[in-house]
């Protein structure tokens, strides 16, 4: 078995989200067990605040900085415009005329808004959701106003003050309409590619947590208690800290290089019970191992492979995950053999098509997961935008398979 162990850099340990807490440790006492566990909270809630640029648990705004949001966004706008100048006008030369009218006034707001939604968004989205509303919905209003003011003598027939601002406040108006009406369709999009709470953490224990993984792990520590006391305890450290990542919030943020983390330590699990069956070869030189991805991403899908590709077989097959950054893109690839003997248990066959929508609700078009089968090898390549943590986390950790 070949496995590349990917150190990582180390700073100030205030913040870990992957170091499991040995049981041989003394644990401090008192006031200074409470002034740890006050500062470790702390720290979580600080790196959770840093990673999930989400931000709020519900944000409504749209993701303006992905460009095929936008799309979705200024298409069906245009497209708007053209029915209303089409309606409003009786011939070409007037259609023409009120096209423009209406352009002149629409697009400045339009995209500047757009442009400030996406510079603003990992900050506003952590406001109370009303007060996400207003901003959403005042900003287009404002730019709006602002526009209409200054070219109203140009487009408009009316003089006088209060012409102007009749004229500028119909458009003000019109303006607020057709922001609440983006931003709630986009709402509902989201939801409908977001299960409810109940139906995710009924996923979460179908896709991520099945039960005769944590039975077997269990049964493989028993048979190691007494020959290797060693290994059982870093086999429970580990599974502890696969099951810490399992409970928590899917929608936050993690460098990859924490997920990388996490994947060894699943598959040194899966090595004690499946033995010289399974063989891991990691290719992560080249990984961006700062790239944001959503927590639990790159797990189930190597979950899958050992599922499908390696238990079904009786001989050794070998599993291959390699990590690289083509431009401004992470990709991920997962080879694994195709069994010839189905696996006798009920698979997994949620786990691609979950993986699939938490890309679309994340990325829109902008992620990718791909699969293909050749010459009995079962290929699949997940790719995402790279996004840089902004600042490196505080603690790194170097995880050996083998201790």
């Amino acid at each position: 078995m070949v496995v590349a162990n990917y150190k990582l850099s180390e700073s100030n340990p205030a913040v870990s989200d992957t170091v499991g807490v040995s049981p041989a440790l003394p644990l401090p006492s008192g006031s200074a067990a409470a002034g740890a566990a006050s500062q470790l909270a702390a720290g979580e809630e600080a790196a959770q605040k840093r990673r999930n640029v989400d931000g709020a648990k519900g944000p409504i705004l749209p993701d303006c900085c992905n460009p095929y949001v936008l799309i979705r966004i200024l298409l069906p706008l245009h497209a708007l415009a053209l029915v209303a100048a089409f309606t409003a006008s009786s011939g070409w030369p007037g259609f023409i005329q009120r096209l423009l009218d209406i352009v002149i006034v629409m697009e400045a707001p339009l995209l500047g808004a757009c442009v400030l939604v996406c510079a603003a968004s990992k900050r506003v989205n952590g406001w109370p959701q009303l007060w996400q509303w207003m901003f959403g919905i005042g900003l287009p209003m404002t730019l709006t106003g602002v526009v209409a003011a200054g070219v109203h003598p140009f487009v408009a027939n009316q003089e006088g003050d209060a012409a102007l601002l009749y004229w500028t406040f119909g458009r003000m108006l019109m303006a607020g309409v057709v922001a609440a009406l983006v931003i709630e369709v986009m709402r509902l999009r989201t939801r409908a590619f977001s299960p409810s709470i109940s139906e995710a953490r009924l996923q979460a224990l179908q896709a991520r947590i099945r039960p005769h993984f944590l039975f077997n792990s269990l049964n493989t520590v028993l048979g190691l208690m007494r020959s290797d006391p060693r290994r059982a305890e870093q086999t429970l450290e580990n599974l502890a800290d696969l099951f810490r990542v399992f409970m928590k919030d899917t929608r936050s943020l993690v460098p990859l290089d924490e997920e990388v983390v996490l994947c060894q330590q699943y598959l040194a699990i899966e090595q004690l019970r499946l033995g010289e069956r399974l063989r891991v070869r990691w290719k992560i030189d080249q990984m961006p191992g700062d790239a944001l991805l959503p927590s639990l991403l790159l797990q189930p899908l190597i979950e899958n492979a050992v599922h499908h590709g390696i238990e079904p077989r009786t001989e050794p097959g070998e599993i291959e995950i390699t990590c690289t950054r083509p431009g401004d893109r992470v990709r991920v690839e997962v080879v694994n053999p195709v069994a010839t003997q189905p696996n006798p248990r009920a698979g997994n066959q949620m786990a691609l098509s979950n993986v699939r929508e938490r890309l679309m609700l994340l990325y829109d078009m902008e992620g990718r997961l791909e699969t293909s089968e050749q010459d009995g090898q079962f290929r699949l390549w997940l790719e995402i935008p790279y996004r840089q943590e902004k600042r490196r986390r505080d603690v790194r950790r170097n995880f050996d398979p083998h201790r």
